[in-house]
């Protein structure tokens, strides 16, 4: 078979009239009675592979082909992701990673109890709450310091409700429910304010007033633990650090003087890190009661007291010493971003 192959070889490296000799001859169909020979370079290609594919069960698969195949890619950018995040979805993990700029050190590391201040030995129980009217001066107040200074995550979540709300009622719907609930906030106060003066419980007109009768039954169980009304609704002022706020009450929760501070919400609120920035609000105003000249006590602890419209048991949140001196730290830091943000020069 050897010696056949390669007779085979020889012949076709001869001249091409030697070729049709060899189609012609008998030896060619003695020799090679099963071969069909051609003048193409077939004799040369490699056989063809059969697909695999082709013997799978397309109908079974089809379902799972056509939603691949018809599926296309979005022009959208991640910043218009983003923003339709906002209004469908949640954001993808709850538990994110603290704050880095929370564990610096400020730089003015003024500190939340005032050393050179003097506080009497004994104070009178018999005087009124301290109320001290606001004054418009050029300090920023601690309300518009943390709302300038609010970090990227807390932007995210206000804005994300405020346009789901907007969506829900729109644009003037959204406006009117603002407006109540800062009214609401406003005759909350009012009742409180006048419960400590008289000591007495509210009116009749505000227990059945629909709008805060609800908040007030939620608070009852915290105003029994407290007493000694030392300020309502009176401002303070920090001397060093020039800032300012409205201290709703100061009095003393469970034998600890506090700075209190009322919050009204429609949903529960069952841990101090519900509040976002609340705690960093009291922290401020305890900072500023104890260097502001006008009161003659300081403090170092605080209350974050959430009232519920439904009328449920509120949330008290105790801010003792340690904690306070932590949120005053953070405190100082939004202080000078903001200071830093709005400095002239």
């Amino acid at each position: 078979m050897l010696l056949v192959r390669m007779k085979f070889l020889q012949l076709l490296s001869r001249k091409p009239g030697k070729l049709e000799m060899l189609f012609q001859t008998p030896f060619c169909q003695k020799q090679f009675p099963y071969m069909c020979l051609a003048t193409s370079a077939c004799l040369y290609s490699k056989k063809k592979k059969v697909n695999s594919y082709e013997q799978v069960d397309q109908e079974k698969y089809k379902n799972l082909v056509y939603s691949v195949t018809s599926y296309k890619t979005s022009a959208q950018t991640p910043e218009t992701i983003f923003e339709e995040d906002n209004l469908l979805y949640g954001p993808p993990d709850k538990h994110r990673p603290p704050v880095k700029a929370e564990t610096k050190t400020p730089r003015n590391c003024v500190p939340l109890i005032n050393p050179n201040k003097r506080v009497p030995l004994l104070n009178s129980d018999s005087n009124l709450p301290m109320k001290i009217a606001l004054q418009k001066t050029k300090m920023p107040s601690v309300t518009r310091i943390l709302q300038q200074t609010i970090s990227p995550q807390q932007a995210f979540y206000l804005e994300r409700w405020k346009q789901k709300m907007i969506l829900e009622l729109g644009k003037d719907g959204f406006a009117e429910y603002t407006k109540n609930l800062f009214l609401q906030g406003e005759l909350f106060h009012a009742a409180l304010e006048s419960i400590f003066l008289s000591e007495e419980t509210a009116s009749k007109e505000q227990r059945e007033d629909v709008a805060i009768s609800g908040y007030l039954s939620s608070v009852q169980h915290v105003l029994k633990d407290i007493n000694e009304v030392k300020a309502l609704e009176s401002a303070v002022q920090h001397e060093t650090l020039q800032y300012l706020g409205l201290v709703d009450c100061v009095a003393k929760y469970r034998g600890q003087l506090c700075v209190i501070d009322w919050k009204t919400s429609e949903k529960p609120k069952p841990s101090l890190k519900n509040t976002f920035d609340n705690p960093l609000q009291v922290a401020a105003y305890i900072g500023a009661i104890n260097h502001d000249a006008n009161y003659d006590f300081q403090v170092s602890c605080g209350l974050i007291v959430v009232a519920y419209k439904n009328g449920s048991p509120a949330h008290p949140h105790f801010m003792d010493p340690d904690l306070c001196s932590q949120y005053w730290n953070k405190w100082l830091l939004r202080l000078e971003e903001y200071m830093d943000r709005n400095d002239p020069n």
